[in-house]
């Protein structure tokens, strides 16, 4: 069978093309297994994967765990907030206590960007990254452009616009590198406060009117604010955001074609994106949730196959 180019799943940035295709068609696999009667293969029965959750997260703890229930592993759990990293330990102490316990695969969202690679270098085990700062997140990445094509049938040469807060969002700098590689062309749209400086560099174009931006792509991929990122305020009120770069229905009936409406989440109702929105027949929010578990399922069984026994 093919394996991964790659020993750790740290970032979009470290895996090339057949990567990609080898985990879409993992996925498709495992889609088909969650959607039995009986959702449980029993491929991952002698491993033992540990979340190490170091920043506050749902949607993604939540992902994983169903992730490896489905694949039978055994699980162990941590937050950082409840643990011995409050007293002051650090991350290489808090993890190698982890492993000690013969732990083979570690899913870790930490707010230090670099801290996956860091890991990577230090203990015997299989890194994932569930986000690093304001760095990557690239199994979001990835269930995105898998769920673009279960939708449009493939990502190549579709137009996807990633609109919203760019600055700060992990998901973005992901995404891009994950849709550049597959052929995709990518703009993204916001406040210049919003957008990086180098965003350029990375092959893509800034188009700051949100009706252009949508009437040019198949795609908008809706990012909220993350107020909680911020020490400076980089727009006026929210009433005004909205009013720029927040999409109704009338924007979308206004267009004169059908675009798809993607959101990682957790969303902002009545911010970036209307509630009509959100849950409009074009909005695939919550079959990106479901794909979330199959692309995580794929990446952690295709790692798995490398653990030496």
């Amino acid at each position: 069978m093919s394996q991964l180019s790659v020993e750790h799943l740290l970032g979009i940035k470290y895996l090339n093309k057949q990567d990609i295709d080898l985990i879409f068609q993992t996925a498709d696999h495992f889609k088909e297994v969650i959607n039995r009667p009986i959702k449980k293969v029993p491929s991952l029965r002698d491993i033992t994967i540990a979340n190490l959750f170091f920043e506050n997260s749902t949607r993604t703890k939540l992902s994983f765990e169903l992730a490896e229930k489905r694949l039978s592993a055994d699980i162990i759990n941590f937050s950082a907030g409840q643990s011995s990293v409050k007293k002051g330990e650090t991350l290489i102490d808090t993890v190698n206590n982890i492993l000690s316990m013969k732990v083979d695969i570690v899913v870790m969202r930490h707010p230090n960007v670099g801290a996956g690679v860091f890991l990577s270098q230090h203990v015997d085990a299989k890194i994932i990254n569930a986000g690093d700062g304001t760095h990557e997140h690239p199994t979001q990445a990835l269930l995105d452009s898998y769920s673009i094509r279960e939708k449009l049938g493939s990502v190549t040469g579709k137009k996807v616009v990633i609109i919203g807060d760019i600055l700060h969002s992990r998901v973005a700098l992901s995404n891009i590198f994950a849709l550049k590689m597959q052929g995709a062309q990518v703009k993204v749209c916001g406040p210049t406060t919003l957008i990086p400086k180098h965003v350029k560099s990375l092959g893509i174009e800034v188009e700051i009117n949100l009706k252009k931006a949508l009437a040019w792509c198949d795609v908008a991929n809706v990012l909220r604010v993350q107020h909680e990122r911020m020490d400076i305020k980089y727009f006026p009120t929210t009433r005004e955001y909205k009013q720029l770069f927040g999409i109704n229905k009338e924007i979308l009936d206004s267009l004169d074609k059908k675009i798809v409406i993607m959101h990682p989440g957790p969303i902002n109702r009545g911010v970036e994106i209307t509630s009509d929105v959100a849950d409009a027949d074009q909005s695939i929010i919550l079959n990106q949730v479901e794909n979330g578990v199959a692309v995580r399922m794929a990446v952690i069984y295709l790692l798995a196959q490398q653990i030496k026994r």
